[in-house]
């Protein structure tokens, strides 16, 4: 296949993906930015699959197990016989690519370095095994991969918003175009096809940084403001949300583990007409590593693996152990404007103790209070 666009494969795109999609040459390193509900991940899968076109090794990258998850099943829609595309996590691909020993910092990554001068020493010496790489929510991967990459990769995409990023080890859209040279394009893409106006009106108090996108024409209700006496009572709420819409995939962004298995045995014992699910990033049990994301039901994850994900519903708990924290921190407002645009449709911000939570006072006409 020669380095020209190719065709657009599949329909389920709105004309201004296609466009961000079609610009995107099969040669080359790329940074494709936009917000929330802009469709980067689905741009993501679709991209790697034009890219396996071209008879090359195919990968499709993500910081986070669980996205993987989901850019997987997303792949299985799409992938066309004969040019696989693999999701892998970013640490999954490493160790496979430079071994399982591969060298180590405090920070839980890679000793860039030294495997950057291993990619330098290989440069060139089996072509045809060297991989097109396609990173999903690239903002939350070191500066260093991307100078790896540049060496180790035919050709890097990085879809990626840095007004999401919740990592200590992050990066930046400039900092990644640097790291991957000069010659990098940069193509941004807009809209919002995942929030009701609602929801994102809310999201946009929390913003912080970049340009504010513009809110979409969907409408729907009001996000709620809920205050629960324990994880008993939240637990009640969640059951008979699922009850009120039994159709919905329901997510319950947690902020601890802990809360999350006391929650999990409340919802075990309602009577829910479907088992719900708990990812745990540190399990072993496939239980709680292997989900079913497409699945109707309830879905509890912490808030450091929701980057990505979406739900018709969301409830977000535990809003009351930000309540110390200053509530203009721009990490506080990132970490609430990536949960809220989790929510397709319903959003509930719950919280327990007796104060609402600083950084939720002040939302007048954003929600409804219970």
């Amino acid at each position: 296949m020669t380095a020209a666009n190719t065709p657009v494969l599949h329909p389920d795109l709105t004309p201004a993906q296609r466009d961000c999609l079609d610009a995107l040459p099969l040669t080359g390193h790329h940074v494709v930015s936009g917000p929330p509900g802009s469709g980067k991940s689905l741009l993501a899968a679709h991209r790697a699959v034009h890219l396996s076109l071209t008879g090359r090794p195919t990968l499709l990258l993500s910081r986070s197990n669980l996205l993987r998850q989901l850019l997987r099943e997303t792949l299985q829609g799409l992938t066309v016989p004969g040019a696989p595309v693999e999701a892998a996590t970013v640490h999954g691909w490493l160790r496979q690519h430079f071994g399982p020993y591969a060298p180590r910092t405090e920070d839980g990554w890679f000793d860039w370095t030294v495997l950057t001068r291993e990619a330098a020493a290989t440069l060139g010496e089996d072509d045809t095994a060297t991989p097109h790489l396609v990173v999903d929510e690239g903002q939350d991967v070191p500066v260093g991969f991307y100078r790896l990459v540049r060496l180790a990769a035919a050709s890097v995409t990085v879809f990626a918003d840095e007004c999401q990023r919740l990592t200590e080890t992050n990066s930046t859209l400039s900092e990644i175009t640097d790291a991957l040279g000069r010659s990098t394009g940069r193509v941004e893409i807009g809209g919002n096809h995942r929030n009701t106006r609602q929801i994102a009106a809310l999201a946009e108090h929390f913003h912080t940084g970049g340009t504010r996108p513009e809110l979409p024409f969907r409408s729907g209700s009001l996000p709620d403001v809920r205050h629960y006496s324990g994880n008993r009572d939240l637990a009640e709420d969640i059951v008979a949300l699922a009850a009120r819409h039994p159709r919905d995939r329901i997510g319950v962004i947690v902020d601890s583990m802990r809360s999350a298995s006391e929650l999990l045995g409340h919802l075990e014992r309602s009577g829910l007409a479907r088992r719900p699910q708990l990812y745990n990033s540190a399990a072993t049990a496939r239980r709680y590593r292997d989900l079913d994301l497409a699945c109707p039901g309830v879905v509890l994850v912490h808030r450091a693996s929701a980057k990505g994900l979406d739900f018709d519903t969301v409830v977000i708990t535990g809003t009351e152990t930000d309540a110390a924290t200053d509530p203009t921190a721009a990490g506080l407002r990132m970490a609430y404007y990536v949960m809220i645009t989790r929510a397709r449709e319903r959003l509930v911000l719950g919280w327990q103790g007796r104060r609402l939570p600083r950084h939720l006072e002040g939302l007048d006409g954003l929600v409804t209070m219970h």
